[in-house]
């Protein structure tokens, strides 16, 4: 904010970087768990191991818990003051 950078601009940044994060994450979870389907099928009843459906729903549901859970850290970085932050104790 110092250099011109709105609470829009803040809020994108922070929101963006933890979605990025989650996303990393849910893709890396889904090729392990495609990959580790034999073990999976014995632990699974009344769903395909490799069910595309169950697959989206979990990682939609983890990338709107992570955009909720991350938007108090971006609303409160958002409002610092820029000379607040450029000050050092």
């Amino acid at each position: 904010m110092a250099i011109g950078a709105t609470k829009a601009n803040i809020l994108a940044l922070i929101l963006g970087q933890s979605l990025r994060v989650a996303a990393a994450g849910i893709a890396t979870g889904i090729l392990a768990a495609i990959l580790l389907t034999s073990f999976l099928s014995s632990l699974l009843y009344g769903v395909a191991a490799t069910d595309p459906l169950t697959f989206s729903a979990v990682g939609a549901l983890l990338l709107a818990i992570t955009a909720v859970a991350s938007c108090i850290p971006a609303w409160r970085a958002a409002q610092i003051h820029p000379t607040k932050s450029l000050r050092v104790d």
